[in-house]
């Protein structure tokens, strides 16, 4: 697609929408994967000075329904397998992008006069949660895209001449922003991924349209590290950079062995925006693996303890942002080194504490990982009688699951770090349970243990 072709699309679109009674500050959900409709129906609700919405295509009816109530839209924008969901869930009148829409749209005018002002609202967007629960819409304006154009300058080391590619979906955060919004509005010639996720096809991409700045979640690295056809492809990249949750020390090995450039951590929330960077192809910048970085100019970052004191360097605590006269807490943990690098310490409801022992899921699964038969893992502290919480890891494996395996994998990550941190529990799972956005979800996990705790308990007390 050409950014003319783009702009030409969108204006018609805003027309349509005119022509249909959309007014400025009403809501427009679209439910698409990356695809030309996708882009004409985001950018031409934008244009029109109605607020773009984008929903997962994944959502169940339930899902789809409870955003939907939230944001009241007038029209929703799908393709033809989520049309009977959406009409489903009553309100919005719903469209399908097909040929006939195309054939409609081309009947508007191409130019379209703009009339936003900065703080108009121009975009919905809900956070990744489970679908049984609504997560808030954060919501955006027109101005936003000055902040997230200058974020990703930094944070994803994105210019001009780059070939870019992100194949996080654009119904969250990481894929909207910096996958989508800030490069096009830059000028950055932008690929995206449709359907489902397959490793092997991104790393094909990678090779056939010659990218030289990735910018993934840690799920995606760690995919393509464990589907086995890096070594097929030949790369041109010059610019990596993850965001979402911490990378692993063998999903690092593998990025520096196939693409011979460090990957980069790009901090941030959705409230927020991106407040701590390893500033991709900067040369006077030193990325210290595994770091989240330092703060983007212009933000104040800190770690602070429970009484909202500084913490001193090593010191774990709660990473907060000045924002707007106050310190805004991102409820995310973590601490700060000697030379100012942040590094993140798990959220503020990971922390697993046995026997007065404090200890970091993050860093345990990170050491799981390490394991060369270990695919995934999620560790979760749970009840105990005796020491109030020990560690039980999930773990997603090729091997065969036998006690065997257990105690290798309890000493292997005792002897990585103290002798009190292992998964005193492992259980085998075919897959992780995880957020739309593809990190895992440890909250369902929880929630999972604390139902079989109630049942075993109700059981005990029959």
């Amino acid at each position: 697609m050409t950014f003319e072709a783009l702009a030409d699309d969108s204006a018609r679109f805003a027309h349509w929408l005119g022509a249909r009674g959309i007014a400025r500050g009403d809501c427009v959900a679209i439910v698409l994967e990356p695809s030309r409709a996708f882009y004409v129906a985001v950018f031409g609700a934008i244009k029109r000075g109605a607020i773009a919405v984008p929903l997962f295509t994944l959502f169940g009816p339930d899902g789809l329904r409870l955003r939907v109530d939230d944001c009241k839209p007038r029209l929703l924008v799908t393709n033809g397998t989520n049309a009977d969901m959406a009409r489903a869930v009553q309100g919005p009148d719903v469209v399908v992008a097909d040929d006939d829409f195309w054939r409609e749209l081309a009947g508007f005018d191409a130019s379209y006069p703009i009339a936003t002002k900065p703080d108009d609202l121009a975009i919905f967007q809900y956070t990744s949660g489970t679908t049984r629960e609504l997560p808030a819409a954060v919501r955006h304006k027109h101005q936003a895209i000055v902040v997230l154009m200058i974020a990703a300058l930094y944070g994803t080391g994105i210019r001009l001449a780059d070939r870019f590619f992100c194949p996080s979906s654009p119904a969250w955060g990481h894929g909207l922003w910096h996958g989508t919004l800030a490069p096009l509005a830059l000028g950055v010639t932008t690929g995206a991924y449709a359907g489902k996720f397959d490793p092997g096809r991104l790393l094909r991409a990678l090779e056939e349209q010659q990218i030289t700045n990735l910018s993934a979640a840690a799920t995606h690295y760690r995919m393509m590290k464990s589907c086995g056809a890096a070594d097929d492809y030949r790369y041109a990249i010059k610019k990596l950079s993850y965001t979402g949750e911490p990378i692993d020390g063998a999903t690092l090995d593998f990025v520096d062995k196939v693409f011979g450039v460090p990957v980069c951590s790009m901090y941030g929330t959705t409230e927020v925006g991106v407040i701590l960077v390893n500033y991709p192809g900067a040369r006077d910048f030193v990325v210290k693996p595994g770091s989240l970085g330092k703060p983007v100019p212009g933000v104040r970052v800190e770690v602070h303890d429970a009484q909202g004191r500084q913490t001193p360097h090593g010191r774990v605590g709660e990473i907060k942002v000045w924002r707007r006269g106050n310190w805004f807490a991102t409820k995310d943990l973590g601490h700060v080194d000697e030379d100012g690098y942040f590094y993140h310490d798990g959220r503020a409801d990971d922390v697993i504490i046995s026997a007065g022992w404090t200890m970091s899921a993050v860093e345990i699964e990170g050491v799981l990982l390490n394991h060369p038969d270990v695919r995934e893992a999620a560790v979760i502290g749970i009840d105990d009688k005796l020491r109030g919480q020990v560690v039980k890891a999930f773990v997603v494996s090729p091997r065969r699951a036998d006690d065997a395996f257990v105690r290798e994998l309890q000493d292997f990550t005792r002897a990585r770090l103290s002798r009190h941190e292992y998964p005193r529990h492992v259980a085998f799972v075919s897959e992780l349970p995880k957020t739309p956005a593809g990190k895992v979800n440890r909250k369902v996990l929880r929630e999972r243990e604390r139902a079989t705790a109630e049942i075993n308990s109700y059981d005990t007390d029959r």
